[in-house]
């Protein structure tokens, strides 16, 4: 019985650490979009912010999601959504670079940042919804 308590303590605090990586990513991806905003709109100068900020997130997040995922024993859809994180990362960098050789590739640039807010505000939702309804199970017993 102890031993299932402490599996279940260790299972939420996974899933919580999760839910704030999660968080965390979106938060992310929102101020990615605001500086490639600040550099079209006010100055130039800015891209450099945007296209370092990636390095700081990119797939370091998603790395410890999964970490996080397999702690709190997390349901099959949360590696899923690490799994759409990690193509959309990557499939940012391929559009930004392929730019000179296939110019309309760039322009699925934002497309993709469109989809890879799109995975990381469901996965904060759902995440959500499976935090508040097992605290809701554990406080119904």
């Amino acid at each position: 019985m102890e031993e299932e308590e402490e599996l279940n303590v260790k299972n939420r605090i996974g899933q919580t650490i999760y839910f704030v990586l999660a968080l965390l990513f979106l938060l992310c991806i929102m101020i990615q979009i605001f500086l490639a905003g600040l550099a079209i709109f006010a100055n130039p100068v800015h891209w450099i912010k945007h296209t370092m900020f990636i390095h700081l997130f990119g797939f370091n997040i998603p790395l410890f999601m999964l970490l996080s995922a397999y702690i709190g024993r997390m349901p099959r859809w949360s590696y899923w959504s690490i799994f759409g994180m990690f193509v959309s990362v990557f499939l940012m960098y391929f559009t930004a670079n392929m730019s000179a050789q296939f110019p309309w590739i760039a322009a699925a640039h934002p497309v993709v940042a469109m989809l890879l807010f799109i995975i990381s505000l469901v996965t904060v939702l759902t995440t959500w919804k499976l935090i508040v309804s097992s605290a809701s199970k554990k406080g119904g017993d």
